[in-house]
């Protein structure tokens, strides 16, 4: 037997009493501590935020979570609580159907195929290797000029 509520959380009087840094952190504690307490859960781990909901905290990030939140509340026979925004679209698990098994006694032959003509693929010939040349002598440097040293200046010591 599931139980179902909805409740409107106040988080404003919550996450003012920690630094700005930890807002959103301290809204999530709020919902789980508000939500252990109105569905009697077992513990904090018992309770889920869902994925719309999460989501909502941290719209406007970290530092400026909602004031308060609508959440539909869902308590399993297990006693876990799960909490979803009150508007948030419903995510329904797809159920694929089985796949028959084959009788392990009863092997099929696979069915023969027509052979294909192998097609040819044209395939561009190699271009023939270069023959190696003889390397290109270095060209000499040209002949540096010496440029005229800066006149000595006056009280310099020559050593």
């Amino acid at each position: 037997m599931a139980l179902e509520r909805i409740y409107t959380i106040p988080l404003r009087s919550e996450w003012l009493k920690s630094v700005k840094y930890k807002r959103a952190k301290k809204a999530v504690r709020a919902i789980k501590e508000f939500l252990m307490r109105h569905m009697k859960a077992a513990d904090m781990d018992s309770v889920k935020i869902g994925k719309y909901l999460n989501l909502d905290l941290w719209k406007h990030s970290i530092k400026r979570p909602p004031s308060k939140v609508r959440v539909t509340a869902t308590r399993d026979d297990k006693g876990i609580v799960w909490a979803e925004l009150v508007d948030a679209p419903k995510d329904e698990k797809k159920v694929e159907a089985p796949k028959k098994a084959k009788p392990a006694d009863k092997k099929e032959a696979p069915a023969e195929k027509k052979a294909e003509p192998a097609k040819e693929v044209a395939k561009p010939a190699a271009k023939p290797a270069a023959a190696p040349t003889a390397p290109k002598p270095a060209a000499a440097p040209a002949p540096v000029a010496k440029q005229p040293s800066a006149p000595k200046q006056v009280g310099q010591i020559i050593r």
